[in-house]
């Protein structure tokens, strides 16, 4: 790209929480300005207002240590181009270039400035997402904020009962469920179920649609073959003051998950790329949309599928000295998006004839799990990549290696 055509200047921002330190250096190095703008739409403003100033929004490329925010869109929706870079980056650089070691707000926007000044060429842009993704990523990422919030409640729910109450924690299969969160409710000590038969215990499940196919006296017997509960009358007035608190928590987290589910099926039926992502062997809804929302929809930011391979860290890294080589685990990566198609992968064996092949294949030449299922995501990134290019539902008809896999046996 020759000077005529390419940036014209380069803005490296420190983000903070209230206040954002920008600085913006020329071709050559030369700090042109450096200033301070609040978190505030009059800071934001006043951002574009000075940018603006010096020419074309796409001749100016901005820096920022952030992926996204309303920063970042307010940036984007002003057709800068915006290139995240990683904190840990940043801090490699500042080491080798500032060598006092010295620190500050400023002095960091302009070590950002420099970075992406000298470092472009190897910059991913931000790519602008359009309204329906951002509005089910929110929703997505929120659900799995709540999911993890239920397990983190769950196991501190756990560890109470094993402390003072284990039957209750061993009755029902899964502490989380509205059965078991019912149960202690109505019984949240051991005293307060120690007159329970199966008579009763069998009329409470009957009145909470309890749907497993464990009746009343099996139920009781677990109960009754944990060891036994704190019956200090004292003691258990504490415990079932905590264990509400606890199911409260469960049920309310429980309602918002449930809440999501709903929006999120939604939100996949009228987003243009849903039916792509749904078409996928055992992707579903949930794990379709936490694939999508990650991945994106600008076509245009990934022209091959390994772009999206290496964004999720499917891809391993190379490491070469002399006569020494060296294959590693990619850790710096999109890690909700790798989370999301190594599940997708990992379950899309057990409908996909093709994908269980190479699943299959990548174990018996002696590879984990994890590694297999990686393996297996980054062949089914080329093929989502293709369907998604092509604005084209999955058809393992059309697929050319699942239709070698079903006519093989007939060809043997």
């Amino acid at each position: 790209m020759s000077q005529q055509d390419g940036p014209l200047f380069f803005v490296g921002i420190d983000w903070a929480a209230a206040e954002h330190a920008v600085c913006v250096l020329d071709h050559t190095g030369k700090k042109t300005a450096a200033f301070t703008i609040d978190h505030t739409a009059a800071g934001f403003t006043r951002l574009a207002a000075r940018l603006s100033g010096l020419g074309p929004a796409e001749r100016i490329p901005v820096a920022i240590e952030r992926p996204d925010g309303r920063l970042v869109d307010a940036l984007l929706e002003a057709a800068h181009p915006v290139l995240p870079v990683k904190p840990t980056a940043i801090k490699t650089w500042r080491e080798a270039e500032v060598l006092s070691g010295a620190k500050s707000d400023p002095g960091d926007a302009h070590v950002i400035a420099d970075y992406l000044r000298v470092r472009i060429h190897r910059l991913r842009p931000a790519a602008p997402l359009s309204s329906h993704t951002k509005a089910l990523r929110a929703v997505v990422r929120t659900r799995s904020e709540l999911v993890e919030a239920r397990i983190a409640a769950s196991n501190q729910l756990a560890a109470l009962l094993d402390a003072h109450w284990p039957g209750a924690k061993v009755i029902f299969a899964n502490i989380e469920s509205a059965i078991a969160l019912a149960f202690l409710t109505r019984y949240p000590t051991a005293a307060s179920a120690a007159s329970l038969t199966e008579k009763r215990l069998a009329a409470f499940c009957t009145k909470q649609g309890y749907s497993g196919k464990k009746p009343a006296a099996v139920l009781l017997t677990r109960l009754r073959s944990a060891p036994a509960g704190t019956l200090d009358p004292v003691v258990s007035q504490g415990i079932q003051d905590a264990v509400l608190a606890q199911v409260g928590m469960l049920t309310a987290l429980n309602t918002g998950i449930k809440a999501l589910d709903r929006s999120i099926a939604e939100k996949m039926d009228t987003h243009p790329d849903g039916e792509v992502f749904q078409s996928f062997p055992r992707a579903g809804t949930i794990n379709a949309a936490q694939i999508l929302t990650e991945w994106g929809d600008s076509r245009a930011a990934f022209d091959h599928p390994d772009a999206i391979a290496a964004l999720a860290g499917i891809t391993p890294v190379t490491k070469a000295s002399g006569k020494q080589r060296g294959v590693s685990f990619r850790w710096a990566c999109n890690k909700r998006l790798r989370l999301a198609i190594t599940t997708f992968a990992a379950n899309s064996r057990h409908s996909s004839p093709w994908a269980a092949d190479i699943y299959n294949r990548a174990r018996a030449s002696g590879k984990d799990h994890p590694h297999t299922t990686r393996i297996l995501a980054r062949a089914w990134i080329r093929v989502i990549w293709r369907c998604w290019q092509n604005h084209t539902p999955y058809d393992p008809a059309l697929h050319g290696g699942a239709q070698h896999q079903v006519t093989q046996p007939t060809a043997a």
